[in-house]
């Protein structure tokens, strides 16, 4: 047994004013089972701490699948687990519950936390997987009654400044879903000219001043200069857009910011590829009559979702799917700022 003497104290990072800014400090969010009162007022005030992810149209999700105990589901993108805590309450440890994810710094945290609740590896499988790899988890789990899909990035890799994935802290560049494959965002610019990035960013996130951040991040590389940091590129497109009247400049830079960021997201991460690798692999996992249920974040993945459904739809592959998109409920936008550009579509296998 260790001695007390031994064992060193850590001290919290030391922060200024009544309530902690960086993502680091926020020590009571990052505890979210020890500090359940500070969470459930952060959630209350229609904000997300530090280091979670709510779940988004939980109930249009549960409502279409309707889970029988005994089934055997697949949540294809497990991420903090918030939807697959509620599949496998539906399951009630009869039936199976396969989930992946790519993300290989988050899923041991919520396979930890699941297993905390209850749901341990006789009624849950976990596997470090990109969804596209679905065929690899079926030939083992046979097909499946139901599969989900939530393809928004989660907040605890957004709020993460090691991650990368917002101008809004400053961290490396990175914005890769697994960092172990693949270039890092900040390489990934290195390696393409200007049409190049303009093409990106005008595909990935119909930037419409895509010619001018293209320009702007092309010249500032001429020049030696380096855009390691997220915060080298949000200066880099402050100083593309300073032409916009400063009337309206500060809100342009902050819309075209989070476009040219996620643009740089779906194309280091291939992100069109693998979904659309995803959705055709779908109906030979599925059972006769098994339902999907996906989310989407933006208008590129919806649209393909969209043609994907319509077109085995058309073929007879799926007997039912959605009309048009269903979106949060009002009062989920409300309350969760981070539900508002989702998107849910399903579809039916015949």
């Amino acid at each position: 047994m260790m001695d007390n003497k031994d064992q060193k104290h850590q001290r919290r990072i030391r922060y200024k004013g009544t309530h902690p800014k960086s993502f680091e400090a926020k020590y009571k969010e990052l505890q979210p089972e020890k500090y359940t009162e500070t969470i459930q007022k952060i959630i209350d005030k229609g904000m997300t701490p530090a280091g979670m992810h709510r779940p988004i149209c939980v109930t249009e999700i549960l409502d279409f699948l309707d889970i029988k105990p005994g089934q055997i589901g697949l949540d294809a993108t497990l991420g903090y687990g918030g939807h697959a805590q509620e599949l496998l309450t539906c399951l009630n440890h009869q039936g199976h519950l396969y989930a992946v994810d790519q993300d290989p710094i988050e899923l041991p945290k919520t396979k930890e936390r699941l297993e905390k609740l209850g749901f341990s590896e006789d009624i849950l499988t976990v596997n470090n997987l990109n969804f596209s790899e679905i065929d690899l988890i079926a030939s083992v789990s046979g097909k499946f009654d139901f599969v989900i899909a939530d393809l928004g990035v989660s907040s605890m890799q957004i709020d993460n400044p090691e991650r990368g994935f917002s101008f809004k802290t400053e961290g490396p560049l990175d914005l890769r879903m697994n960092p172990k494959v693949g270039v890092s965002a900040a390489d990934r610019l290195k390696e393409m000219n200007k049409d190049e990035i303009e093409g990106m960013l005008i595909e990935n996130a119909d930037e419409p001043y895509a010619s001018e951040i293209a320009t702007g991040i092309v010249n500032h590389l001429h020049q030696g200069k380096d855009i390691s940091l997220t915060s080298d590129l949000y200066k880099v497109i402050t100083e593309a857009l300073k032409f916009i009247p400063y009337a309206r400049r500060d809100e342009e830079v902050k819309k075209s910011s989070q476009r040219t960021f996620q643009a740089l997201r779906i194309d280091i991460n291939h992100e069109y590829e693998v979904l659309y690798e995803f959705l055709e692999k779908l109906p030979s996992v599925l059972k006769p009559n098994g339902k999907v249920a996906i989310l989407t974040f933006h208008s590129g993945e919806d649209r393909l979702v969209k043609k994907s459904f319509q077109h085995y739809f058309r073929e007879g592959i799926y007997k039912e799917v959605t009309d048009g998109p269903i979106r949060p409920s009002m009062d989920e936008q409300s309350s969760n700022s981070r539900a508002r550009s989702a998107k849910l579509r399903w579809a039916i296998k015949s």
